[in-house]
């Protein structure tokens, strides 16, 4: 398979209310999307997201390394979905958001030549064919606003079937925070709820909160402290939390995932293409937890389209599950690049909308166009 043409659409799409974290407030998704035709003019779709305290990238600096990598891709003859990574870091050393974008959109083009959805394709590269057919996926929701907004919000979209949430901490004062999630887990009693930190607090702040009986409802904690703490703070945190520990910002790919399991550090992880390089070591890194015993939590970064989620969901199908739920960002934008986006029924993904050969989704170009970011522009590469 050859690329016959390559175009990149930075966008910057609306939330519907701004989603304030810990190190920033997000107002808009700035995310790239590629569309690659292929010889035979079919078209395959990728996206990545600008997550400057994730991955180090601006919407700016990952459209020039994927507009690089693109000069590079289009003169090689795709073969084999297995040597997409090897490929790639052949002409560009890290920059995993630039190699997620273009390997998701290589993976819809290689799906779609076999005439499968890309969840399959993703169990057969993986040798995991032999899974039963996808269970639906929980979907994960994010909550914010006043105290009284989250638990409202929350018990509407608990009527419509949502059981999995995450609570933003580490933007208010530690009291607060611990007041907010002692009400918000009385309200959603026996439902799956995480407090997401994003690496706000000190180890101190950490433990205390861990440890409070106000927050003792919580089924895990993300991210207390911040990555570039020192191995041994988070075996103190892990040592002294009674909560089940979830890490993020920490993980990176398997070399990650084996250095805080094999010291013990966490009960699972958070995974996210744009951190990993795209759905193959997406997958190899959901194997590896597997393997140990260790929950997943599949995400998007706040906020991507539906394209984004599609992907990220397919690790999920694929690997038949994801226990910490699936948390897919496209629900919090004022509108979405697909005609019919992905969208939870009874508050799960169902493999269904995802059953279509390639990734499942097709953007709309005219929505595409209608989000162009204003600074960039659409680039042919």
């Amino acid at each position: 398979m050859k690329i016959k043409s390559a175009t990149l659409f930075p966008l910057s799409i609306p939330l519907q209310a701004p989603m304030k974290m810990s190190g920033e407030t997000v107002t808009h998704a700035n995310t790239l999307l590629l569309r690659l035709v292929d010889g035979g003019g079919k078209e395959g779709w990728g996206e990545t997201s600008a997550a400057p305290l994730m991955t180090g990238e601006t919407l700016g600096s990952v459209l020039a390394n994927t507009a690089y990598l693109l000069k590079a891709a289009k003169e090689v003859s795709w073969t084999d979905p297995c040597q997409i990574g090897n490929i790639q870091s052949r002409f560009l050393y890290a920059n995993t958001s630039a190699k997620s974008c273009v390997e998701l959109a290589l993976l819809d083009l290689f799906a779609q030549a076999k005439e499968e959805p890309v969840w399959s394709l993703l169990r057969k590269v993986h040798r995991i064919e032999s899974l039963a057919a996808p269970d639906p996926l929980p979907v994960l929701r994010m909550l914010g606003g006043s105290l009284e907004t989250e638990i409202a919000d929350a018990l509407a979209l608990r009527d419509q079937g949502y059981r999995h949430w995450k609570i933003k901490v580490g933007v208010h004062d530690l009291n607060s925070d611990l007041r907010r999630v002692a009400a918000i887990c009385a309200a959603l009693e026996g439902d799956t709820i995480s407090a997401d930190v994003n690496g706000a607090f000190t180890l101190e702040q950490a433990v205390e909160f861990c440890r409070s009986d106000l927050t003792s409802r919580l089924s895990f904690v993300e991210q207390p402290i911040a990555a570039d703490h020192s191995i041994s703070d988070f075996v103190n945190l892990k040592t002294a939390s009674p909560l089940p520990i979830c890490l993020d910002e920490s993980i990176h790919g398997i070399d990650t995932i084996n250095v805080c399991a094999d010291n013990g550090v966490m009960d699972g992880a958070s995974l996210k293409l744009i951190k990993l390089g795209g759905m193959l070591p997406g997958m190899r890194a959901a194997i590896e937890l597997e393997k140990r015993g260790l929950n997943l939590n599949l995400a998007c970064k706040v906020a991507e389209t539906a394209l984004s989620a599609a992907a990220t969901a397919s690790i999920g199908f694929a690997m038949n599950g994801a226990p910490w739920g699936l948390s897919m960002s496209n629900a919090y934008l004022e509108y979405d690049i697909c005609d019919v986006p992905l969208a939870a029924s009874q508050g799960r993904l169902r493999v269904e909308q995802l059953n279509s050969v390639g990734i499942g989704v097709v953007p709309n170009p005219s929505l595409v166009k209608k989000a162009v970011s204003k600074e960039w522009g659409i680039i042919e590469c």
